[in-house]
């Protein structure tokens, strides 16, 4: 199984290779920078910060690292989620990362909100976050799960049914 540096190697390189496609093609395919924008960060991001091999943030993970002092809060979700286990499956295993960020993010929100409230400062959002375009959230969307499958296919995780690990022929 490839080591995180692998990893990122290969999804680095399938994105080079697909932004000079893109870069040569722009064009006629049709795809708008500020989309194409999109599905490189939200790659990057897939690659870099919240990859599957996070059900290993117990242990030293490159992605855990990159978190700073915020790595910490990947802990539980290693100790939730053994590894290549649910969080390397080609649908669910992406959401899961996504959903432990979203119930992360709410549960800080709501201690910060509680905090402020206890200080007597008032935060009143409503209305001041704005919603991007569709085709932008369709494109980090896919930007996200290319490099979380492209990840899986280098573990040999294929999306069949049952889930098995598939070695490689050489």
């Amino acid at each position: 199984m490839p080591s995180g540096r692998v990893h990122e190697a290969i999804n680095l390189s399938v994105l080079g290779l697909g932004s000079a496609a893109y870069l040569a093609m722009k064009e006629s395919v049709g795809v708008e920078d500020p989309v194409a924008l999109a599905f490189a960060a939200s790659y990057c991001i897939g690659t870099f910060l919240i990859t599957p091999d996070l059900d290993l943030a117990e242990q030293g993970v490159r992605a855990k690292g990159r978190w700073g002092l915020l790595g910490w809060l990947w802990v539980p979700y290693g100790l939730m989620f053994s590894h290549r286990g649910l969080s390397h499956t080609w649908l669910v295993g992406p959401l899961t990362r996504l959903a432990y960020l979203a119930l992360l993010g709410t549960a800080l929100f709501w201690a910060g909100d509680g905090l402020l409230r206890y200080l007597g400062v008032s935060l009143n959002l409503q209305g001041r976050i704005a919603v991007p375009p569709q085709e932008i959230l369709w494109a980090a969307a896919i930007g996200y799960y290319a490099s979380q499958w492209l990840h899986l296919v280098a573990d040999g995780m294929w999306p069949d049914f049952p889930r098995r690990p598939r070695r490689l022929r050489r």
